[in-house]
């Protein structure tokens, strides 16, 4: 597809490519008339089983909450659907890679806080996701560079009726859907998906944070049936104390919880958080926001001046920081802190955070 001159919407145009979703590709795009730039999902009209309307809707459902992304424009252009919305910063996958792979307690408790109550609203406004992976969350930009957003609603459900809340019928013999290493038992089954699937693969995706990688990644087998049916048994097979060794018991209290559920029961978020956030006032963490990319970024950003620590007394951090970035090396870690408050969702300290532009991997942009 040539995207040269191609517009959307009367005043998107489209630039280069930056990623792909379940069902389209999406674009850089900017605003002709304010310069602002945004994200555009294509997706052709002679696809096969069209989402990308189905999906817009559901961004409109759920309007206004918290690291939601807000839906600019939906329509159709030439041969495509396109859905413009905001642009947003690097996923937790492309950050997860920049770190190394493998994320400090400290910062999978900061985006434990923040992934329960995303998910919390979505299944407040009747849906649940489906397709829980760090793949589908991605930080914002800007003021909001601290934020979590959930993205790609292709696989979102209604799990109950919006206005009665009757609860959808349990059902078996189900295709999996969604990706198979984050998915709940349950998925594997062919049971019908509910709130307590979206809670057991957020499980999964701390656990991965925390491992590096999990039991059932790897697997070799014949055919894609074959290959989920190891991943599931491995899944049934690996104990949670095994799963969790080595890590603060409460990832397995987590685990059992989510697995304890029933098909229509409702998930005490509030207790969720509360146990993480406990966690992290035992640990001593600050909740500063200063997360694994922020210190690693700075540490790069450091080497790549050669700035020595004896001038560092009187400089401005470098752009895009704020001072709690510029001495985030020395706050890392496990060090003992003063513990603040927990801050309000979404009310980043200006600046902190900021990654996209200089920090080098992660591209900016959805990965929708």
């Amino acid at each position: 597809m040539t995207t040269m001159d191609l517009r959307v919407g009367n005043k998107y145009r489209i630039g280069r490519k930056i990623g792909s979703g379940s069902f389209g590709d999406i674009y850089l795009g900017t605003n002709i008339i304010s310069g602002e730039e945004i994200a555009i999902k294509l997706e052709s009209v002679k696809a096969k089983h069209p989402q990308l309307e189905y999906e817009a809707r559901v961004y409109k459902s759920l309007a206004g909450g918290v690291g939601i992304p807000f839906v600019r424009w939906f329509g159709t252009e030439c041969d495509y659907n396109a859905m413009v919305l905001d642009l947003l910063g690097p996923s937790l996958e492309d950050l997860f890679n920049f770190c190394n792979r493998k994320f400090s307690l400290k910062t999978v408790l900061l985006l434990a806080d923040q992934l329960i109550s995303r998910i919390e609203y979505i299944h407040a406004k009747s849906f649940i996701h489906r397709d829980i992976k760090p793949d589908n969350f991605l930080m914002g930009i800007g003021k909001r560079g601290n934020q979590v957003n959930v993205i790609d609603f292709g696989l979102a459900k209604k799990y109950r009726d919006p206005k009665t809340h009757f609860h959808i019928p349990y059902r078996e013999n189900k295709n999996l859907t969604g990706t198979a290493r984050y998915a709940s038992i349950n998925t594997h089954l062919g049971v019908e998906q509910s709130r307590r699937d979206d809670m057991e693969s957020l499980g999964y995706v701390m656990l991965y944070f925390c491992r590096g990688s999990l039991p059932w990644q790897g697997l070799k087998a014949a055919t894609k049936k074959q290959k989920y049916d190891r991943i599931m048994e491995k899944k049934m097979t690996t104990p949670t104390e095994v799963l969790c060794r080595g890590f603060p018991n409460e990832f397995a209290i987590y685990l059992n919880y989510t697995r304890s559920l029933r098909f229509d029961d409702k998930p005490d978020y509030s207790y969720l958080r509360k146990i993480f956030r406990d966690l992290f006032v035992r640990e001593g963490f600050q909740y500063d926001y200063v997360f694994d990319w922020t210190v690693y970024k700075y540490q790069k950003n450091a080497q790549q001046q050669q700035i020595k620590p004896q001038d560092g007394g009187d400089k401005t951090p470098a752009e895009g920081q704020t001072s709690a970035q510029a001495t985030a090396g020395n706050t890392a870690g496990r060090q003992r802190k003063t513990v603040t408050p927990i801050q309000q969702q979404g009310q980043a300290p200006e600046g902190t955070g900021h990654y996209l532009r200089s920090a080098g991997p992660p591209p900016p942009g959805n990965g929708l």
